[in-house]
């Protein structure tokens, strides 16, 4: 097997076990061992390895001494206040790169999101994710300062699995795209508020489904009807206000 394949592997395994993860689907505590999984997908230990790897550096599970991996104890709580402080901080990008970045930076950008609308004509989502992430890198780094891009970055990074563990449909990734032009008018036009809003609108709607999803994860491993309605009416109200769902948490 070559790195690359062994590489594109793991990282498919990567995405499996943390869509699970979130899903409830595999419960917190659960031991995950190397050859088990090996053998559930048909692989070598080697990408099983460098994906769980993966999961523990995004605190998808834990290290054990003894044990290996498990998967880790994480609550909506813990994930509402990340969501909350990427929210902020992502409008505050937003904010000063309308104000800061110049003319070649702001072209830039705008090249991401035309780049962006003609993979989603063409249905190409894992191309739009990539566009996705270079469109936030692109407005964290028109900050002009590495301390807060960087923070913002390891953020991102650390929600990255929240943010992919939802069901890619098109009307999905097309609300995105209106909701970049959105961010993307507003730096253009160096209107700070306003892309400031439309930033933390974007985040918001994306928090808001990240933590329906791990409130029905939550009680589904409980393994209550009631939790799961109580959840599900909780969902409901969340999804009617998604401009608190910065301030969601918790609930």
């Amino acid at each position: 097997m070559s790195e690359h394949t062994a590489t594109t592997t793991a990282n498919r395994i990567y995405q499996l076990l943390a869509d699970e993860i979130i899903r409830g689907l595999r419960p917190s505590g659960q031991k995950l061992e190397e050859q088990i999984l090996a053998d559930e997908f048909e692989v070598s230990r080697t990408p099983v390895r460098e994906a769980l790897r993966d999961l523990a550096a995004r605190g998808l599970v834990e290290g054990q001494p003894r044990r290996g991996f498990v998967v880790a104890r994480i609550g909506p709580d813990e994930v509402a206040q990340l969501l909350d402080a990427e929210c902020e901080m992502e409008g505050l990008c937003a904010r000063l790169s309308a104000l800061r970045m110049g003319a070649i930076e702001k072209s830039e950008l705008r090249q991401i999101h035309e780049q962006s609308e003609a993979v989603v004509r063409g249905g190409d989502l894992v191309g739009y994710w990539q566009l996705n992430t270079l469109f936030h890198e692109a407005i964290c780094n028109g900050v002009r300062n590495r301390a807060m891009a960087r923070m913002v970055s390891q953020l991102r990074e650390r929600l990255s699995a929240y943010r992919r563990a939802q069901d890619d449909d098109a009307d999905r990734f097309t609300r995105s795209l209106a909701e970049h032009a959105a961010i993307l008018d507003a730096i253009l036009a160096s209107d700070a508020d306003r892309a400031y809003e439309a930033m933390r609108q974007h985040n918001a709607r994306l928090s808001v489904n990240v933590l329906r999803r791990m409130r029905l994860a939550v009680a589904r491993e409980a393994g209550g009807t009631a939790g799961e309605t109580a959840a599900s009416a909780t969902a409901a109200r969340d999804a009617q206000q998604p401009e608190q769902a910065g301030t969601l948490l918790p609930v």
